[in-house]
């Protein structure tokens, strides 16, 4: 959505200012990396043995140190050595894949601990805005559910497109449906009758207009609140947890938008729809 903050997180509701707190053990040790890693032997290492210690294979060592996110070694001939700041760093890295951040935002993590930045004020700022803005819950169930659900519905040609559409991912096993709620009322319009090649048609052109409406809205938020962040100037002091907030009260009208937007569509489709149906009853 923005250049300069490319974070991705796993994190759901409640992510940004409430996520302070827990970003900032990541900050504090971003901030002072650098100071070494006291709790660690002084000992130095070579590119196998810090690639070892920090569990990870010497080619990925070696393509961290090109995206920069190490510093670098000390060179004693053609040999470098690793201290155990570089394996602190190593790990910190890890720490953060592992919550779901992308390598370019850990790179800019790092630089703006280095250079003196609010790195939990950063953090939280990613997590605000991308963390899911939908609450669906997933559900998963096996072919036999499936079956049993959808009967002679669940041919070859509805399943490739129920995956197409990105809805469902498929096991051996069964499959993962993305929510709950879209899966129920497809459920329901079969059993009012409406043919399952029907609903996923439906449903196709429905995610199209949805992508295009959080397109609008996006662009909204991107070109009139985010435009800091296109800049390669570091934020200013407390603008970071300033756009944070600004995002957390701006989560909830987005639903709202959509869904009044909805309701005013059906309102006149269903209106003009009807008006139709009256004209052409009166001309037979």
């Amino acid at each position: 959505m923005v250049g300069r903050v490319s974070v991705d997180t796993g994190s759901s509701k409640g992510a940004g200012v409430a996520n302070l707190a827990g970003a900032a053990p990541y900050a504090d040790r971003v901030a002072q990396i650098d100071d070494g890693a006291p709790d660690e032997p002084a000992r130095e290492y070579r590119v196998e043995e810090l690639a070892a210690a920090a569990g990870i294979t010497t080619r990925t060592l070696r393509f961290y140190r090109e995206r920069k996110l190490l510093p670098p070694p000390r060179k004693e001939g053609r040999i470098a050595w690793y201290g155990p700041a570089h394996l602190a760093r190593l790990r910190l890295i890890g720490e953060l894949l592992e919550r779901g951040h992308t390598l370019g935002g850990i790179a800019e993590l790092i630089g703006a601990g280095e250079s003196g930045q609010d790195v939990a004020e950063l953090i939280g700022l990613e997590q605000a805005i991308t963390s899911p803005w939908s609450d669906e819950t997933p559900v998963r169930l096996d072919w036999a559910e499936l079956a049993t659900a959808f009967g002679d519905q669940l041919t070859e040609a509805n399943t490739v497109e129920s995956l197409a559409q990105g809805y469902i991912t498929a096991t051996d096993e069964g499959i993962t449906h993305v929510s709950k709620r879209l899966l129920d009322a497809t459920v329901a319009l079969l059993a009012e009758g409406v043919p399952l090649a029907a609903v996923l048609d439906a449903s196709r052109k429905a995610q199209e207009h949805a992508d295009a409406v959080a397109e609008v809205f996006v662009a909204l938020i991107r070109d009139q609140l985010l435009g800091a962040l296109h800049t390669d100037s570091p934020l200013p002091p407390g603008e970071a947890a300033h756009l944070t907030e600004q995002l957390h009260r701006i989560r909830p009208l987005a639903r709202t938008v959509a869904d009044a937007q909805f309701g005013l569509a059906l309102d006149r489709r269903v209106r003009a729809e009807y008006e139709g149906l009256l004209q052409q009853r009166r001309q037979h």
